[in-house]
């Protein structure tokens, strides 16, 4: 392995310059484990651990590496060990909010420069789903492309592909059948030697047995079982898998959960046919109930706005309005946690005030 043929550009390395000319390398994750990660480097395969300082100065999950993530790693004298010292700036990264009540962030890849977003096309599709995925694809600041799959249990295929068109914009929408091989030639165009994408969607869709088609040998799925198209043994972790081709593929776990993190950008560009029509609203503060001139109402009124993506535009814009408050409630009490662990360090350090 080089770095290069595991993502490795010039951003990184920048980054990387203020450890060079000792014993630290750079190394990319691969699995995220319980107590541990697997991270791939120029001297092979690690198995590495984060330092006691790092964890402890973490303020939540996203501070900690992510697959996808390069870091900076210290080798140890044991076979195939390291310890991780540093986190290196992420390019990209898709997140969300952390399942439960929890009000903290979620890596769920780093460092990807295309999002395919897969869907299903018998019972798991869901254009509000796709929706979703696409605000949150956007935000990541990688490239989104659309995966339709399993078009060999449709008859509609035209049809489908223009209404998920639609909602896409100008993004992508490629139609495949994993199981029948057919489509899957245009993700590699995607996946250029050093370029990593990530494959993402909810359990069943398919990514385990399009990443099988990719690798020319089975990994993971079982059959499907009968009467409802679904895998019975599906992705357990997320993984970053070389592919024989060059490129890099991140496999993800079906998502049960896809809560939103971070601004309104992405609502934003994955809604911007909603943004025009407010725009030409007669009133600034126009609510889109009452008020005369409201483009919004009259697209709804003359079938040019689906009711559907109108509510599904403002349920996101709530969904985001009500986490980004929780979350200046949780950085408020983060940031004084931080300040007590940065006092108490210092405290360890200097017991009798030196070097304050």
């Amino acid at each position: 392995m080089t770095l290069e043929s595991l993502g490795w550009n010039p951003v990184f390395a920048e980054a990387f310059k203020t450890h060079e000319g000792g014993d630290l390398i750079p190394g990319r994750i691969a699995v995220q484990h319980r107590a541990y990660y697997s991270i791939l480097s120029e001297i092979g395969e690690l198995k590495g651990e984060v330092t006691g300082k790092m964890e402890y100065l973490a303020s939540g999950p996203q501070d900690l590496p992510a697959v996808g993530d390069w870091v900076v790693l210290h080798p140890r004298s044991e076979e195939s060990a390291a310890t991780i010292v540093e986190l290196l700036p992420r390019k990209t990264k898709f997140s969300r909010k952390v399942a439960g009540r929890k009000t903290e962030e979620q890596i769920v890849a780093a460092n990807v420069d295309v999002v395919f977003i897969v869907s299903g096309l018998d019972h798991d599709f869901n254009p509000r789903r796709i929706e979703r995925y696409l605000v949150l694809a956007r935000q990541s600041g990688a490239e989104p492309v659309v995966l339709l799959n399993k078009t060999d249990l449709r008859d509609d295929i035209k049809e489908i592909r223009k209404e998920v068109a639609r909602i896409a914009g100008d993004i992508p929408v490629v139609m495949t059948s994993a199981l029948n091989d057919k489509g899957l030639d245009a993700i590699i165009k995607y996946l250029k030697p050093g370029r990593t994408g990530a494959l993402l969607g909810s359990s069943g869709v398919g990514k385990t047995t399009i990443i099988n088609h990719l690798l020319g040998s089975a990994r993971k799925t079982a059959e499907v079982r009968e009467n409802d198209s679904r895998g019975r043994h599906t992705t357990a972790v997320r993984e970053l898998i070389l592919l024989p081709s060059g490129g890099l593929l991140i496999d993800t776990p079906g998502m049960r959960e896809l809560q939103l993190w971070g601004g309104a950008e992405g609502v934003e560009e994955t809604f911007d046919d909603i943004e025009e029509l407010e725009r030409q609203c007669k009133f600034r503060d126009c609510s889109h109930d009452v008020e005369p001139g409201c483009e919004v109402r009259a697209a709804l009124e003359g079938g040019t706005l689906e009711p559907e993506r109108y509510e599904s535009y403002r349920k996101l814009l709530r969904e985001l309005a009500y986490h980004n408050r929780k979350q200046n409630q949780a950085e408020q009490r983060k940031e004084k946690e931080r300040i007590k662990k940065r006092t108490s360090q210092h405290k360890r350090n200097y017991p009798h005030g030196k070097g304050s």
